[in-house]
């Protein structure tokens, strides 16, 4: 007998093998009303074909192949990409044991890695996912001059499995959260003084170690290794400025030293339209129902659609939020922004192929194209409609969600 349940448990688990195999293998066709590709005008009536794990073809009035799986919508997006959170470290519950997004040692830590804090089981990933995110720049949260790196990872079930990017970009802030989480500094002036010189230090390290004589290269230092990395344009600096003093002092050091910036928050963005402008540098702006308290006094709900309509790449972040659920829906957030003087497109791509190629991924996801991943929400009406819902989720050509939210 123990031979035999032996023997049914080899054939079950060669059988549950096949499915998942199947499962990863899955041909979909999806039909929907109205495909926001977001590479071109949207498409009516239109199907995008899914086939292991990659969009095979998108258009209208598209043949379905025999053994394609069908699903219908009102409406089809490609999965929304939420450039700036802390989902994996920041956990659901608001408590100590779930929150691994802030080290309040010391000022300056960009050699802290997001993936050796990020948990694929925590809840707030699934929750973000139902409502249609599935790709994430996560790490570590503003309130330190450098608080860490983030990483970009698919809100898959599959986890790990669907990491994207190690370390996407080191993560900056300038502003006074950083004077309430440390003793220094605790002014504008010291926090730029602080970063010009670590970044100076930097710039010494990376040219000895570049030195051809190992023998005279300096003992690896962590601290300075990333700083060099953001130095050479290996890795973006992602700095959260609010007060317009804060995105100013930001604007400059991206030009004193040459950085890759990508502006984060940026509440009184629109006193600088210009000078963002001018400056070439893309906006994650903060959630646009974000609380305005302190740094965010002066927020207002029409920044996004006046960033955009100047000209300036422009995503919007769910954030870092101090309570439950610890973060918000990028999908509310774009709704928001469209009934404050942005247009339902520039919102749409707010939350897809903007973000996507803010975070360096967009030969990947952002827009539904051929050979792109196979990532896509499918929805009961108008995305932006507080009455509509998010009804599949589908994440390189699984159906991760299929209710609606």
């Amino acid at each position: 007998m123990h031979k035999n349940i032996q023997k049914a448990s080899a054939i079950l688990a060669a059988g549950l093998a096949i499915l998942g195999g199947q499962q990863a293998r899955a041909q979909i066709a999806i039909k929907g009303e109205t495909v926001y590709t977001m590479a071109g005008a949207p498409v009516k009536n239109g199907v995008v074909l899914i086939k292991d794990g990659k969009i095979e073809a998108v258009g209208a009035n598209l043949a379905v192949p025999q053994n394609y799986k069908v699903y219908q919508a009102k409406v089809v997006t490609p999965g929304l990409v939420d450039a700036h959170t802390s989902v994996g470290l920041a956990g659901i519950y608001n408590i100590p044991a779930d929150q691994q997004q802030l080290e309040k040692t010391a000022p300056l830590q960009p050699e802290l890695r997001a993936l050796d804090a990020y948990d694929p089981n925590e809840e707030l990933i699934d929750w973000v996912r139902r409502y249609g995110v599935t790709t994430i720049n996560t790490g570590h949260a503003p309130g330190a001059l450098a608080s860490g790196q983030t990483m970009v990872i698919k809100t898959s079930p599959q986890g790990f499995r669907t990491l994207m990017d190690t370390t996407s970009m080191v993560a900056f802030t300038l502003g006074s959260t950083v004077a309430e989480n440390y003793n220094s500094p605790k002014t504008a002036a010291k926090g730029l003084a602080m970063l010009r010189s670590e970044l100076q230090a930097a710039q010494v390290y990376g040219k000895k170690m570049a030195n051809a004589d190992a023998s005279k290269r300096p003992d690896r230092n962590l601290k300075l290794e990333y700083l060099a990395g953001v130095l050479s344009g290996k890795y973006k600096a992602l700095v959260t400025a609010n007060k317009a003093q804060d995105i100013m002092g930001a604007l400059r050091l991206a030009k004193e030293f040459n950085l890759k910036m990508v502006l984060d928050g940026a509440a009184e963005a629109y006193l600088l339209v210009d000078e963002i402008k001018a400056a070439g540098v893309p906006v994650i702006i903060h959630p646009t129902m974000a609380r305005a308290n302190e740094d965010l006094k002066n927020m207002s709900f029409e920044t996004a659609g006046v960033l955009a309509k100047a000209g300036i790449p422009v995503a919007i972040q769910s954030g870092f939020e101090a309570y439950v659920p610890r973060a918000r829906v990028i999908l509310f957030e774009a709704s928001v922004a469209v009934a404050n003087g942005m247009s339902p497109e520039q919102a749409l791509a707010a939350i897809t192929s903007t973000p996507a190629r803010i975070i360096g991924q967009e030969q990947r996801v952002g827009s539904l194209e051929k050979n792109k991943d196979a990532d896509v929400v499918l929805f009961d009406g108008d995305p932006f409609e507080y009455t509509s819902h998010v009804c599949a989720v589908i994440i390189d050509g699984q159906v991760v969600s299929n209710e609606c939210m």
